[in-house]
């Protein structure tokens, strides 16, 4: 069925039918109920291209996961997309989801901005992105609502842009402050992707809290990593065959990063916290049951996510909106992993 023949069905106008479907006051009550009757009869359904046209909303965010490894096995990841489904759920809006590996490949950024020009999404969220990220700025710069997780770009305050950050570098600071409460003096970096605003802030805190406690910064010590278990794992492995003095700590950029250099570590023989301590932050899903329990830093990434996708959805719904940055504070979760000296 399409609209024409729901107005002849109904003894209406084609342009009444669409001002009872898109809920135009004008209509009187009772040709409102007589299209509405047919409508239900016919099981009929407005086509989204023409309400596109007609500047209506789709209901459709879509969600962008920038992530070379697998997101199915993480839990955490789930936890965020779960996070963003289930706000976005809660005002009757769809979520588009999908992986992208390399934001190097035309291909692949090609395929993003044709779901945004063919208005099959009202706004997408980005998670997992370089700080600054070309073809997401240009999407910004074109007008679309973007939300993105984990962005520092100082002077970038559009209204179609909506940031959630976590407190990168005071989490880092408040974790060498804590390994320097129990005594250590020598303490290294298991950093994340510089690229990303979450790596640069954090070794930037680090820097910042071992000189504020007067305390040696050797660069041997600062290890470079990406966000992963896996990395976190090759980079102390290759770390350790340097035979390189240990420090008595380390923090970590992120627990994963931890998981993967502790791994590393016991297969050496190397105790934790005995031999050396460990400390991450985010506070992992898994940290908890980790062997030792992880020390880390614990923020509310689920209520970020529904945050964050509640901003979109209110930018898509609202004009004269403002550009929203917020970020989000942490506190440290004492476990196993980090020993007094």
């Amino acid at each position: 069925m399409n609209s024409t023949q729901i107005a002849q069905l109904a003894g209406v106008s084609r342009s009444t039918v669409s001002r009872v479907i898109n809920n135009y006051p004008s209509v009187p009550p009772e040709t409102r109920e007589k299209v509405m009757k047919v409508i239900k009869e016919h099981n009929y359904f407005p086509d989204m291209s023409a309400q596109v046209l007609a500047g209506k909303n789709m209901r459709n965010i879509g969600l962008f996961i920038i992530d070379k490894g697998s997101v199915s096995s993480d839990p955490t990841s789930n936890m965020l997309i779960a996070s963003v489904i289930e706000a976005a759920s809660n005002h009757d809006y769809y979520v588009l989801t999908n992986i992208i590996r390399d934001c190097k490949s035309p291909k692949n950024i090609e395929r993003v901005k044709t779901v945004f020009y063919q208005n099959r999404i009202d706004a997408g969220i980005f998670m997992g992105a370089d700080n600054h990220e070309p073809f997401i700025e240009e999407l910004i710069g074109e007008g679309f609502i973007i939300g993105i997780v984990d962005q520092n770009l100082p002077g970038r305050n559009e209204p179609n842009r909506i940031v959630y950050s976590f407190d990168n570098e005071n989490g880092a600071v408040k974790a060498i402050d804590y390994l320097v409460s129990l005594n250590h003096q020598r303490i290294g970096i298991i950093n994340g992707d510089l690229k990303r605003h979450a790596g640069s802030a954090r070794l930037e805190g680090y820097l910042k809290a071992m000189k504020h406690h007067c305390l040696p910064v050797r660069k041997e010590w600062i290890l470079q990593s990406d966000f992963s278990s896996a990395n976190g794992y090759n980079t102390m492995k290759s770390f350790l065959k340097t035979n390189i003095e240990l420090p008595t700590a380390f923090f970590a950029g992120n627990d994963s990063i931890a998981f993967g250099a502790i791994r590393a570590l016991n297969e050496k023989q190397i105790k934790i916290p005995d031999d050396i301590s460990i400390i991450g932050i985010d506070d992992h899903v898994l940290s908890s049951l980790f062997h030792p329990p992880l020390t880390t830093f614990k923020a509310n990434f689920s209520k970020m996510m529904q945050s964050l996708t509640y901003d979109v959805i209110k930018t898509i719904e609202q004009t004269n909106n403002k550009g929203i940055k917020l970020t989000m504070d942490s506190e440290l979760i004492i476990r196993e992993s980090c020993l007094s000296l």
